[in-house]
């Protein structure tokens, strides 16, 4: 039984091996390579920032695009963020410990697909988790001097 797997065995490597390099060049390319890539798009509408900010933008990634006012920059920043096993957009905990400080009436809401993933996020500055979380995400969410 053990002889014939690894003849078996051996037979596979022998027919791998015949085949031209640029035939397990081909294969291994494909088969690491995504089908398609989707575009990341998020629609991001801000009110009450102070500034220029407010309004509602289109934000597209990969490739990097649409009305945002820095779109490249936004970005590059959701990159920076983006880290494996963690959401860029996630709540602040509700057992959280903030300090009760007010940044200011802005609010911001983030919706549409980041990473393959559904986003709906909702921002304000009412505490200082709230105004930590909004600063994290600056370009993206315009800098307030609230």
């Amino acid at each position: 039984m053990l002889r014939r797997i690894a003849l078996t065995a051996a037979a596979s490597v022998a027919a791998l091996s015949a085949l031209p390099a640029t035939a397990h060049a081909t294969a291994h390319a494909s088969a690491a390579a995504p089908l398609s890539s989707p575009s990341d798009h998020l629609t991001v509408t801000v009110s009450g920032s102070g500034g220029a900010g407010d309004g509602t933008y289109e934000l597209n990634c990969h490739p990097t695009g649409g009305t945002h006012p820095d779109a490249a920059k936004a970005c590059e920043r959701l990159q920076e963020v983006t880290v494996w096993g963690t959401d860029p957009f996630a709540p602040v905990p509700k057992d959280s410990m903030c300090t009760m400080q007010y940044g200011g009436p802005a609010t911001a809401h983030v919706t549409g697909t980041w990473q393959g993933r559904p986003v709906d996020a909702t921002y304000d500055r009412s505490d200082g988790c709230q105004i930590s979380r909004w600063d994290g995400l600056v370009p993206v969410l315009p800098a307030t001097s609230a």
